[in-house]
């Protein structure tokens, strides 16, 4: 009877070896592209999350706020997924803005009125889109993974959407009188 449990947890050893040996194989299969890719657009996108809050918070202007709350409910999203899939592949994402975009965030955070409004429409909006767009269409043309490169193309096209507000946000605030 003792060669009934004993038998158990050999086959659960096994199991476990084979799951911790795929899931390294896995993360070892995966490209420095692929890598780099997942770790970017986590930080990336959770730039654009903290500086939509700051924007809510900030901003007096109902358009901002709107485009800043979809902001934050799509990136959010897209950043939840983002981590299930980079967890899935064995890469490490950060949870927070990368260095250089925590302190562009702290500077725009310190502008009022439409100062911010346009700073905000500029950077988080344009030039974030712009940038991560360069960055997922990279990802479509040149990755390896096909999971990542999934995830990049059906993200892609909402990305696209969102350059297209931002672009319409920017010249509303750039028409507003500066305060």
């Amino acid at each position: 009877m003792k060669s009934k449990p004993l038998n158990l947890i050999a086959a659960a050893t096994v199991a476990l070896a084979a799951s911790v040996g795929a899931h390294a194989q896995s993360t070892a299969k995966l490209s420095s592209q692929d890598k780099s890719f997942l770790k970017d657009a986590a930080e990336g996108g959770n730039a654009e999350v903290e500086g939509s809050k700051v924007a809510l918070e900030k901003s007096s202007n109902a358009d901002v706020k709107t485009f800043a709350q979809q902001m934050v409910d799509d990136h959010g999203k897209a950043g939840t997924e983002l981590k299930g899939l980079a967890d899935q592949k064995g890469v490490k994402v950060s949870d927070t803005p990368s260095i250089t975009k925590k302190t562009e965030i702290k500077l725009l955070s310190e502008r009022k009125g439409s100062s911010f409004d346009q700073h905000y429409a500029d950077s988080i909006g344009v030039k974030a889109h712009q940038d991560t767009i360069k960055l997922f269409q990279k990802e479509v043309d040149k990755g390896t993974d096909p999971d990542v490169k999934a995830w990049a193309s059906k993200t892609l096209p909402t990305l696209q959407h969102h350059l297209e507000m931002a672009q319409s946000l920017k010249a509303k605030t750039d028409a507003e009188p500066k305060s």
